[in-house]
């Protein structure tokens, strides 16, 4: 049997540097726990362009269609704000989730005890939170059409954006929300805005028809996104798992993500349908972005690509437990005090860099052995 593969697409600004402290816990993962990957790696965003004149080579889509994950750093930078917009370093992105077809965008936020200063919110509140935002991210008001920017015919212009969504695109995200509910908290609020939208009105009726006819013995509730975000800022630990829209989710996503205090703290995993071997299509990625202020200065905070393959663990490679030992370890960090610039409170310690942060965490998976 071969190993399972993984292609790094460490992209731009600090993503090379992160993405080095990923490459030491795979390495640990292969000497100590006998889970070896088949490694490559290529050029996406900026530093695809710099090679390539386009920001995702065809043949760096080829590769990510075969391997079974993908982990992206970080794409875009000052460099390449006045490129032509089809070869800005996020349409690379852009393009591996649509010709990856990765409809389901995992967006955890989970409040490390070590941290829970840090959120805005106060600490009761946010203490031991771990929330999954499900985020539907191939279709809806950023890819319906009719689009654009047009005369109205009265001397002014008139934009235009639709949002569409199918029974189907509704449903394989719903189902997506409910298998991972049932690995959590058996728990889904579906969130949408059926009191104005047509769209949203599908949307609930499709999620209630999923729950009813195929996962009746998952807790479903339904909730307008605007009451959502009131909610999520009031008490966010009724939550488990949420699913909604593509707009919705980039919205929610974003608002729960600065619950726990810092960007750099925060993992994603966009999802495909399953391939041949039964893995579903993948692509890992830190929340924050490529950070061009701090680029090559070792401040770059790595546990949000470190969390990122926690997630590939334990979504592609059926690892939960060493996904497990992999966030225990950083928790373990963390409460030991260890800190990137980024997670420097008022306390005055000095931060540790990204590479000393990446053997803390090698160090503590050392130690739980």
């Amino acid at each position: 049997m071969t190993n399972p593969s993984i292609l790094i697409l460490p992209g731009d600004g600090i993503g090379p540097e992160v993405m080095t402290e990923v490459r030491k816990v795979i390495g640990w993962f292969a000497d100590k726990r006998g889970l070896a990957f088949d490694v490559s790696e290529d050029l996406v965003g900026g530093a695809a362009y710099d090679a390539h004149g386009t920001p995702l080579h065809d043949d760096t889509m080829a590769k990510a269609l075969e391997v079974d994950a993908v982990l992206l750093g970080a794409v875009g930078g000052p460099k390449y704000d006045d490129l032509d917009f089809s070869v800005k370093p996020e349409r690379g992105l852009l393009r591996l989730r649509k010709e990856m077809d990765l409809f389901s965008n995992l967006r955890p936020a989970q409040c490390f005890d070590a941290l829970a200063d840090f959120s805005s919110l106060k600490k009761d509140i946010i203490a031991g939170l771990d929330i999954m935002i499900v985020r539907e991210l191939t279709s809806g008001v950023y890819f319906g059409e009719p689009r654009g920017i047009m005369d109205d015919n009265e001397g002014g212009r008139v934009g235009i954006n639709t949002q569409r969504y199918t029974t189907e695109e509704i449903r394989r995200v719903a189902r997506s929300a409910f298998e991972l509910a049932k690995r959590r908290g058996n728990k889904v609020c579906s969130m949408e805005k059926a009191n104005v939208m047509e769209s949203g009105i599908l949307w609930r009726e499709e999620v209630q028809w999923v729950h009813d006819n195929e996962y009746p013995d998952v807790e479903l509730s339904h909730m307008y996104a605007d009451a959502g975000a009131m909610q999520l800022v009031r008490w966010p630990k009724q939550f488990d798992v949420i699913v909604t829209d593509n707009l919705f989710g980039d919205l929610l996503s974003d608002c729960a993500a600065m619950l726990t205090g810092s960007l750099g703290m925060l993992p994603s995993a966009s999802l495909g349908a399953p391939m041949e071997n039964g893995r579903p299509k993948a692509l890992y990625e830190p929340v924050h972005g490529s950070a061009p202020d701090i680029t090559g200065q070792g401040k770059a905070n790595p546990i949000a690509c470190i969390l990122s393959f926690a997630m590939a663990l334990r979504y592609s490679f059926d690892q939960g437990d060493e996904a497990t030992r992999l966030e225990t370890a950083i928790e373990t960090v963390l409460a030991d005090g260890h800190r990137t610039a980024d997670l420097i409170g008022e306390e005055g310690r000095a931060p540790i860099s990204t590479a000393e942060m990446g053997d803390a965490i090698v160090a503590a998976l050392e130690n739980s052995l």
